[in-house]
C-alpha cells in the first residue's frame, strides 16, 4: 500500500493497460453477448432511394418456419412508439445558426419503420424476428412489396436548384438557410481589397467504417417493466434518454449497457433505429431479441459524414494582410437532419487561427435521398480548415507572396489572447507562430528544394504543403463521477463518459492514481451502464478527458478532505495538522500516518466517528462546463507524384500539436497518428459516392470503398506543444481530433505544389491516381 508506482503518473508514456485484454481476445463487444432463449432480428430495407410503398404483404414471410413475428409500421403505430428524437447536445459556447427569414427549423420525423414514403436506400420497412438469424434472413426475402419509384436527388448542390426533385414529398430540400457575420463590413472590405481569391470545392462524403459493425440485444422484464439495451454507442446516458422517448416511458424504466466498442468517431455516437427496434420487439415477443449488422448492411444502414459544398472568397490588401472572407457552406444532411453540428461547428471557425476583421457566410442544410450524415471526427472543422488553407495557398500564388510569409503576417499573435474570432468564438490561448516555426524546423522546410531536385532526377514530382488549424471542443457540457475508495486496495471510478478506444482505462487511472497517491493498477473504471451512471455525455467533441479530469479532480479532493477529517478523529489531532501525501494521511511533524485504504476501512467499521464521516470513503464530482477548448497546431506533408500514372505517395509528414498538457504522451501520439491516417484516407481514396440520377449508393463493400492501410503513410515526425489552457484545472486541450483537422488541407496543398510545374491550381478529393493524372493532362492541354 505504498505511494504511487514510479513512472505511471501524469505526463508519463504508460502503456495502455487495456490492450493486453483486447489483443488476446478478451474484449467484450456487442455481438459477443448472447442471452438464453434469444431471437434474431433482420431488417427489411428499401432498395430504392426514393419511392412509395403501394402495398406490403407479410403473409408468406410470417408463415415460414421459425418466424416469430414480422413487424411493420402499422405495429409501430398501434403500440404508440414515438419517432427518433435526435436531440442535439447543444453547447453554450457554440454559435447557433437560424433561418434568416425567422422561420423555425423544421426537420423530418424519423420513424422506426417507414411507410409509405422511403427516402434513402436502406430505410427499414419491416422487421423479421425468428428463432435463428438464417431463418429471419430467409423470411425477410419473402416480404412482398409493391414499389412506386420517385425522382431522387443525391447532392446538396443539386438539391438547392429551383427545379430539383423533392427529396421528400412534404418537405423543402433546404431546411436551414442562415447567415453569420457582418455583410456590410465584409462587402466594404472586398471593395477596398487589392486582391480577391475565390475557391469552390466539394468535400466529399465518407463513411465512418468503425472496425466493429454495430450489434444490439434487447430485453424486457415484465415483472419490473424495465427495458434493457445492450449495444455500443458514443455513451450510455443519452441513448437511454432517447430510447425512453421512443418507448414513451420514463428514463428510469430503461437501462443501457455497453462494454467494449470497436471504434466510433461520431457516426455511431447516438441511438440508432435498430437499437430501439430490438428492445421493442423483445417486449412484444417476451424474449430477448438480437440484431447484428454485417459490413454490406453497414454501407446502407449506418450514418455517414462530411459532404460539404463550399464557395469562399478571401480579400487581401497589397501587402497580403487579410481583410475579409465571405462565402457559402452547404451541408448534405441526407434523408434526415440528425444534427446540425458539422454546419455550426464548421462555420464558427472558418477564419481558423488567422485575424480576419470581417466575415459573412451563408449556411445551409439540405435534405437529399442519401443516408443521413452525422458528426465525424472533428465534425465540420477539417472541411473548413481545408477551405481556408487552400485559399491561402491560392492567394500566395496569385499575389506572389511566399505562402509561409503570408501565414506569418496573418496569424493571431500571442499578445492578442484571449481572442474573439469574427464569428464570436473566444480562443482562450495559443502560441500559433511558435508552433508553426517548430514544425517548419521539424519538417526541414528549408531543405525541401534539395529533396525536390533529387526526386525530379528519379522522374517524380515532389511537393510540400503546410496547414495551420484550430479546433473547437465543446460537446455535452455536463459530466459526473462517483469515486469510492475500497478498503481491499482499489479505487472505483464510476463516470458517465465512455471509451471507444481512447485509452481511458489508462489515462483516467494515471490521473486518479497520482491525485490519491495509489498505484494506477488499483483504479477500477466503471462506465457504460446506466444502472451505475446516470449523468454523462459520452465521448465526443474532445470532451472525455477534458471534462472527466475536472470531475475526477473534484471528487479526489472531496475524498482527501473527508479522509483528513477521519484521520484527525483517529489520531485525536487537529484537522489543520493533517497532511495528505503519497497516499497517506500524516500528522505534521510526527511519524503518525495512515494509508488511504486503511482510512476507508475505518470509515466503514468505526461507530465512534461522526455520522457524516461514516460509510464509504467517497467523492462526487458533477460539473457543467460552459467554456470551449481550442486545440491547435501545424502540419507539414511531402508527397511524390508519378506524372505518368498519377499515383501519390506521402513520403514525409511532420506535425506539432498543442494539447495543453499531455496526461499520457504515448496515447496522445497514437491519437494524432490515427487522426492523420483518417484524414489521409479521405484525401486520397475514401468516397461514399452515389449515382447522381438514382441516388443509389455505389460503395457497398470494401471492394468499392477504399481504406488507408499501413503502407499508405510513412512514419510520422510528431511533437507536442504544451501551452496549458487557462480554463480547465489541468490545462488540457483535447488531442483526439487534431490529427484529422489539418490533414485534408496539408495533403492537398502538397499534391498541388507537386503539380504546380504543370499549371495545376487545385485537385479535388479524393486525389485518386485517375483524378491526379487527368489534372496533369488537362493543365498541359490548357498550356498548349
Amino acid at each position: 500500500m505504498g505511494g504511487i508506482t514510479t513512472g505511471t503518473g501524469i505526463g508519463q508514456p504508460v502503456r495502455r493497460r487495456e490492450d493486453l485484454r483486447l489483443i488476446t481476445g478478451r474484449g467484450r463487444y456487442s455481438d459477443d453477448l448472447n442471452l438464453p432463449n434469444q431471437a434474431y432480428a433482420v431488417m427489411v430495407r428499401s432498395p430504392y432511394a426514393h419511392a412509395l410503398i403501394r402495398s406490403l404483404d407479410t403473409e408468406a414471410s410470417a408463415a415460414m418456419r421459425g418466424v416469430l413475428a414480422v413487424l411493420t409500421s402499422e405495429d409501430v403505430r398501434r403500440d404508440g412508439l414515438n419517432p427518433m428524437p435526435h436531440i442535439a447536445n447543444a453547447h453554450p459556447a457554440d454559435i447557433s445558426i437560424k433561418n434568416k427569414d425567422g422561420a423555425p427549423v423544421d426537420r423530418p420525423q424519423h420513424q422506426l419503420i417507414v411507410f409509405p414514403e422511403v427516402c434513402h436506400v436502406g430505410e427499414i420497412v419491416a422487421v423479421v424476428v425468428a428463432t435463428s438469424r438464417d431463418a429471419a434472413k430467409d423470411a425477410a426475402e419473402r416480404v412482398a412489396i409493391d414499389w412506386k419509384p420517385l425522382p431522387a436527388v443525391a447532392r446538396a448542390r443539386d438539391a438547392a436548384e429551383p427545379n430539383a426533385p423533392r427529396a421528400r414529398q412534404d418537405f423543402p430540400n433546404i431546411i436551414l438557410d442562415g447567415e453569420v457575420g457582418d455583410a456590410a463590413a465584409t462587402a466594404a472590405a472586398f471593395v477596398a481589397a487589392a486582391h480577391v481569391v475565390k475557391f469552390d470545392t466539394w468535400v466529399q462524403r465518407i463513411a465512418g467504417v468503425p472496425m466493429e459493425p454495430r450489434a444490439a440485444v434487447g430485453e424486457y422484464d415484465p415483472a419490473t417493466g424495465l427495458y434493457t439495451l445492450h449495444a455500443g454507442a458514443g455513451g450510455a446516458v443519452s441513448p437511454r434518454r432517447d430510447l425512453a422517448t421512443v418507448l414513451g416511458v420514463p428514463p428510469e424504466q430503461v437501462r443501457m449497457v455497453m462494454h467494449d466498442v470497436g471504434g466510433n468517431f461520431g457516426t455511431r455516437g447516438s441511438l440508432n433505429v435498430e437499437f430501439a427496434l430490438v428492445v421493442w420487439a423483445a417486449k412484444r415477443l417476451g424474449r430477448p431479441v438480437k440484431w447484428t449488422s454485417d459490413r454490406s448492411e453497414y454501407f446502407v444502414a449506418d450514418y455517414q459524414a462530411r459532404d460539404l459544398t463550399a464557395t469562399a472568397e478571401l480579400a487581401l490588401d497589397k501587402d497580403g494582410t487579410f481583410l475579409a472572407m465571405r462565402g457559402s457552406n452547404m451541408v448534405n444532411q441526407g434523408a434526415y437532419a440528425i444534427a446540425f453540428g458539422s454546419l455550426n461547428k464548421g462555420v464558427e471557425i472558418m477564419s481558423s487561427l488567422y485575424h480576419l476583421p470581417a466575415v459573412h457566410f451563408r449556411a445551409r442544410a439540405a435534405l437529399t435521398n442519401t443516408l443521413p450524415t452525422r458528426p465525424y471526427r472533428s465534425s465540420g472543422r477539417p472541411e473548413v480548415i481545408f477551405v481556408i488553407e487552400r485559399l491561402i495557398d491560392l492567394a500566395a500564388r496569385q499575389t506572389g507572396i511566399d505562402r509561409i510569409e503570408l501565414r506569418r503576417r496573418n496569424l493571431v499573435p500571442e499578445h492578442a489572447m484571449p481572442y474573439t474570432n469574427p464569428f464570436g468564438m473566444v480562443y482562450d490561448s495559443g502560441h500559433y507562430h511558435e508552433v508553426m516555426e517548430r514544425v517548419l524546423k521539424l519538417g526541414d522546410w528549408e531543405g525541401f528544394a534539395t529533396r525536390r531536385t533529387e526526386a525530379r532526377a528519379r522522374g517524380r514530382c515532389r511537393g510540400i504543403g503546410v496547414a495551420n488549424y484550430v479546433d473547437t471542443a465543446t460537446g455535452a457540457p455536463r459530466e459526473k463521477v462517483e469515486m469510492t475508495v475500497i478498503p481491499d486496495g482499489a479505487v472505483e471510478v464510476a463516470i458517465g463518459t465512455v471509451s471507444q478506444g481512447q485509452g481511458h482505462e489508462t489515462t483516467f487511472a494515471q490521473l486518479v492514481g497520482e491525485w490519491l497517491g495509489v498505484s494506477y493498477d488499483c483504479i477500477r473504471l466503471v462506465t457504460g451502464d446506466t444502472a451505475r451512471v446516470s449523468v454523462g455525455g459520452g465521448a465526443h467533441s474532445g470532451r472525455a478527458l477534458r471534462l472527466g479530469s475536472i470531475v475526477m479532480l473534484n471528487a479526489s479532493n472531496e475524498i482527501i478532505e473527508k479522509g483528513k477529517d477521519i484521520a484527525a478523529h483517529l489520531f485525536e489531532a487537529n484537522v489543520a495538522d493533517i497532511e495528505f501525501r503519497g497516499g497517506e494521511f500524516v500528522v505534521t511533524g510526527t511519524d503518525r500516518r495512515i494509508h488511504i485504504f486503511e482510512v476507508a476501512r475505518e470509515a466503514l467499521q468505526r461507530n465512534d466517528l461522526p455520522a457524516e464521516l461514516r460509510g464509504p470513503l467517497q467523492g462526487i464530482g458533477d460539473e457543467t462546463v460552459t467554456l470551449a477548448a481550442f486545440p491547435y497546431g501545424c502540419h507539414i506533408c511531402e508527397v511524390e507524384v508519378d506524372p505518368e500514372t498519377g499515383v501519390v505517395d506521402i513520403v514525409r509528414y511532420s506535425a506539432v500539436d498543442d494539447v495543453g498538457r499531455a496526461v499520457n504522451p504515448m496515447i496522445v501520439h497514437g491519437q494524432v497518428h490515427g487522426g492523420i491516417v483518417q484524414g489521409v484516407g479521405q484525401v486520397l481514396m475514401e468516397d461514399a459516392c452515389y449515382d447522381l440520377d438514382t441516388a443509389q449508393p455505389m460503395a457497398g463493400s470494401f471492394m468499392d470503398y477504399a481504406m488507408p492501410r499501413a503502407d499508405c503513410v510513412p512514419f510520422f515526425d510528431c511533437e507536442l506543444s504544451e501551452v496549458p489552457s487557462p480554463t480547465p484545472p489541468l490545462g488540457v486541450r483535447p488531442a483526439g481530433e487534431g490529427g484529422t483537422t489539418p490533414a485534408l488541407a496539408v495533403v492537398i496543398n502538397a499534391v498541388v505544389d507537386a503539380l504546380a510545374e504543370f499549371g495545376v491550381r487545385h485537385v479535388e478529393m479524393p486525389a485518386t491516381p485517375e483524378r491526379v493524372w487527368r489534372a496533369i493532362r488537362t493543365a498541359q492541354q490548357g498550356k498548349s
